[in-house]
């Protein structure tokens, strides 16, 4: 999260297959509502979701949703949630079942600290196609600083050894979603490396492009850090030089709101969003799901990455701030369901047993997201659940007055429990083995 932005019911109803599609993993997935299939020009043949099963959802949950239906355009609220269901033997391909709601890539929404999660992935990414001996996420990570803007790393208090290492960054980045050291591996990668292999990999409109919560020019952001990596006997194993990013942005015209406040000043004028960092709601769930089921999804989508690289992010995703000894947390600023607002919202609850949530979160200018990965190890039940809705009823940016706890978060805590209560209650033909996504949280 930024930090310049403050902060048993069941469902009894049918569906007709038509308010549905389901696709093999073999193929890619289709979930594109039709301002995205116009925009995208892409083959049709397939059935174009419709937002009818949410659009249920909602409606037979009125004590839920009844001050939100009237408001799904103005509040941009987008869903997907994902059923899952695995074949008899572990090697059968899983299907997925996609369902939709207000799904339009044309519809703009700022992504806030969701980015962090593709710049985690790809972070240990790099280390596996650099193979240099000695370097690896525990490697010691110092960062200098040799533009304007820049600042250097030479330790981490938060760090048991005080060393700042990528693995380091990257636990913060999925335990309280820590905005430095998003900043740190964005300077390792540069954003002409995350972008081209993103775009490389299908995610066509994804920008990522700048620094998060420190306030820097476009050129400024262009030029990252050098970077030097030492082993255990302080030889050093890497170093990456200043580097300029020179790939082409493509140019946008997004503005949004009545106005925005500048230091005491309130302009009156929309809110410029077109050289800020975008990542679609389709594209995070995506990105999501390639990591639990890397081997469901074409290879082209999927990421250089070893098994025990998927076991480590999987962890993080799911570890709460307090099980973590390394860094430590303190409980009244960083409670266990803070990262977790698509069954908790911002509730200070003691977690459900059994169930783990795996989720990268956003919260920024109004924007609340999350794209989870949810087990319920009790039940024996796993679905995907991604969703945004904009919190700014004023339209004014940057005056710290956003609607997240009347409006934003209750609609995603009651948005994941009426999902929750429906797998619950959903016929499996077969039963999932959710062993590999069970994680020991004593470090």
């Amino acid at each position: 999260m930024e930090p310049f932005q403050k902060k048993r019911f069941y469902l009894f109803f049918s569906l007709p297959l038509a308010t549905f599609f389901y696709y093999s993993s073999g193929a890619p997935a289709r979930i594109q509502n039709q301002a995205i299939v116009n925009r995208s020009k892409q083959n049709t043949n397939y059935t174009i979701p419709s937002d009818t099963f949410i659009n249920n959802l909602l409606a037979n949950n009125p004590q839920l949703f009844n001050s939100i239906i009237p408001q799904v355009k103005e509040l941009g609220i987008q869903v997907i949630y994902t059923q899952i269901d695995r074949g008899k033997k572990e090697k059968d391909k899983v299907k997925f079942t996609d369902f939709t709601f207000g799904l339009d890539a044309n519809n703009y929404f700022y992504p806030a600290s969701t980015v962090k999660l593709p710049i985690a992935i790809l972070a240990l990414q790099r280390l596996n196609e650099l193979k240099i001996a000695g370097l690896d996420k525990n490697t010691t990570m110092i960062t200098g600083a040799a533009y304007t803007g820049e600042t250097e790393v030479m330790n981490d208090p938060s760090a048991a050894d005080g060393r700042p290492t990528i693995a380091h960054y990257i636990k913060k980045i999925l335990l309280v979603s820590d905005n430095d050291a998003f900043n740190r591996l964005y300077e390792f990668l540069g954003s002409d490396y995350i972008n081209t292999s993103l775009h490389a990999m299908g995610y066509k409109d994804v920008q990522i492009i700048h620094r998060l919560s420190v306030s820097l020019t476009e050129d400024q952001n262009r030029h990252t850090n050098p970077v030097s990596f030492f082993d255990s006997t302080g030889k050093m194993t890497y170093r990456q030089p200043l580097v300029t990013a020179a790939g082409k942005y493509e140019q946008r015209t997004t503005k949004m709101g009545n106005g925005y406040m500048q230091g005491d000043k309130l302009i009156n004028e929309p809110f410029d969003f077109s050289a800020k960092n975008r990542l679609g709601l389709e594209d995070l769930h995506k990105i999501v799901r390639s990591i639990f089921f890397p081997g469901d999804i074409p290879k082209e989508e999927q990421f250089n990455l070893t098994q025990e690289d998927y076991d480590f992010l999987r962890r993080y995703m799911s570890m709460r701030p307090g099980e973590s000894i390394s860094p430590v947390y303190n409980a009244s600023a960083y409670w266990d369901n803070y990262v977790k607002m698509l069954f908790y919202g911002s509730e200070k609850t003691k977690p459900e047993p059994g169930i783990r949530i795996f989720s990268k979160t956003g919260t920024a200018y109004g924007f609340l997201i999350e794209a989870a990965y949810f087990a319920d190890f009790k039940n024996n039940i796993e679905f995907m659940l991604s969703a945004v809705i904009y919190c700014n009823s004023d339209g004014i940016f940057n005056d710290d007055k956003y609607d997240y706890d009347t409006v934003g978060y209750p609609f995603l805590k009651n948005l994941g429990r009426v999902i929750y209560e429906y797998e619950l209650k959903r016929q499996r033909k077969y039963p999932a083995d959710l062993s590999s996504f069970q994680f020991s949280y004593t470090e």
